[in-house]
């Protein structure tokens, strides 16, 4: 398959996403530190030359959530990649002006973990505060552009519930 074109002529950046799900079926959120606009979004990033995606899942994972692999266990994957494109008035500006938006392959992972588990002052912080969200308040959180990639993450990535067992489940 090869990637739509965009009106820029630029291409889009590979990059991965990662749905991660908490045993009460909240997903995890981080408030950017980058930007001035109140914007959530759930852990993502590009993939490095060489590197496969549900490698880069986890490194971006733990580079921004410090949440370690042994934490988390991979429930589901995009079948294709998903695509955003960035505003007209970011092109140029984002990513050294080398790319339109992202494709990414987006991952469904079990938090494993306690919220103590979770440390955003990672090395190169990309968040200022997070919190876990239902799935309905996820596109209300993120910017704008990003929302229908997100209904689409949602519609791609399975229901996930909590496993037989937890919350007191019998």
């Amino acid at each position: 398959m090869t990637d739509p074109v965009h009106k820029s002529g630029l291409p889009y950046r590979p990059g991965v996403g990662i749905m991660l799900i908490n045993a009460d079926d909240k997903v995890f959120v981080g408030q950017r530190l980058d930007s001035k606009l109140e914007a959530w979004q759930m852990p993502q990033g590009g993939i490095d030359k060489g590197e496969e995606p549900l490698e880069a899942a986890l490194r971006e994972l733990g580079e921004e959530t410090g949440v370690a692999p042994h934490h988390v266990e991979v429930i589901g994957e995009s079948a294709e990649w998903l695509y955003y494109d960035l505003p007209d008035d970011m092109i140029g500006t984002i990513w050294k002006g080398k790319y339109c938006g992202q494709r990414q392959k987006w991952f469904a992972m079990r938090f494993l973990g306690t919220d103590t588990d979770v440390n955003i002052a990672t090395e190169h912080p990309e968040f200022r505060s997070w919190m876990w969200s239902t799935r309905e308040d996820l596109a209300r959180l993120i910017v704008p552009f990003k929302q229908v990639l997100y209904r689409q993450v949602l519609a791609a990535l399975p229901q996930i519930r909590p496993a037989s067992g937890e919350l007191g489940s019998a």
